[in-house]
């Protein structure tokens, strides 16, 4: 069966095994997809990309908690009572 693999580098698990900083480099900042028997086992991304990959989701988390509490009605607070 084949599998889509969703970026143009590819590397196989005994390259990375010999060097694996050779195979990150490889990428050129983009992502690799780390194959084993000619199917992707996983990708690897630089840390950078990591990180901001973990943002965007975190900002699309918040983006889905705003939209869901789009419709509560707001509660007055008077600030020199607090």
């Amino acid at each position: 069966m084949t599998q889509p693999i969703y970026t143009e580098i590819t590397a196989s698990i005994s390259e990375l095994k010999k060097n694996p900083m050779a195979v990150v480099g490889a990428g050129e900042g983009f992502p690799i997809a780390v194959l084993n028997r000619n199917k992707p086992a996983f990708y690897c991304v630089p840390a950078d990309v990591y990180e901001a990959m973990l943002e965007c989701l975190e900002d699309q988390e918040l983006a889905r908690l705003v939209e869901s509490r789009r419709s509560e009605t707001g509660v007055p607070v008077n600030l020199d009572e607090l």
